[in-house]
């Protein structure tokens, strides 16, 4: 079970929002770069890193930020981006600067050519994030809710050839309630490609959680609030999750 800090990116600044919620951020950190190296330095093995600005602008607005983050620990770490990737340049701009994994959102739903197009052209490096609330999906920054059920929507994309899917319960996340199992659970089972699990994540008890269900296609769990309020040690929380499943 890989444990993955996210850094999400607010006007230049690493922050934490409640649900979604632009104008419930508290800063962590006014130098992303520094926090991401400070992930490294304690053992994070990948990184999750959110323009937030770009999810609900529709386009690139952290990318100097994200290049400093890059550039510093990019060779040492695979890094995963998502927020404002609406278009295969963009896409390619990003690789080109070192970044592993891109994320997909809105887009993939409401433009599936699109995604189609990315995994032909940049096959391995694609990942999709569903974003949902009782099993709908929800898009453009958690702000608008779909009819799509999020385990059509996670087969649909598999045959388009995405890396994984990252499935966040959008009614926890930032809450410090708990990750949602059964529903990560649900949808892992439903899928080949392996899932991420994100969203509320609280203690060291969802960590082992999520280790006992690892073998339904569970692989990592992306970390937010937890690591940063200090509910959760990263640190000894990844050493656990090597010493429960190897």
């Amino acid at each position: 079970m890989l444990l993955i800090p996210a850094i999400d990116l607010k006007d230049g600044q690493c922050v934490r929002l409640k649900q979604g919620d632009m104008d419930q951020s508290t800063i962590f950190s006014e130098e992303p770069a520094v926090m991401a190296r400070n992930w490294v330095d304690k053992g994070a093995r990948r990184l999750h890193l959110v323009d937030l600005n770009g999810a609900f602008a529709g386009h690139p607005k952290n990318e100097l930020a994200i290049s400093k983050i890059l550039k510093d620990v990019g060779s040492e770490v695979d890094v995963q981006l998502g927020g404002g990737i609406r278009d295969l340049d963009t896409i390619e701009r990003y690789l080109d600067a070192g970044l592993r994994y891109v994320i997909i959102g809105t887009a993939a739903i409401r433009n599936p050519g699109f995604l189609q197009d990315a995994c032909t052209a940049f096959g391995g490096h694609i990942i999709v994030g569903l974003d949902a609330r009782d099993g709908k999906v929800a898009t453009d920054g958690w702000s608008k809710l779909t009819r799509h059920d999020v385990v059509d929507l996670g087969k649909k994309f598999e045959d388009f050839g995405v890396e994984s899917i990252i499935y966040t319960d959008i009614g926890r996340d930032g809450m410090l309630s708990g990750i949602n199992v059964e529903a990560t659970v649900r949808l892992a089972q439903a899928l080949t490609i392996p899932v991420i699990a994100s969203g509320g994540l609280s203690g060291m008890a969802d960590i082992e959680a999520l280790c006992a269900v690892e073998d339904e296609g569970i692989e990592a769990v992306i970390c937010g609030r937890a690591i940063y309020s200090g509910d959760l040690d990263f640190e000894a929380a990844q050493e656990r999750a090597d010493e429960l499943n190897g």
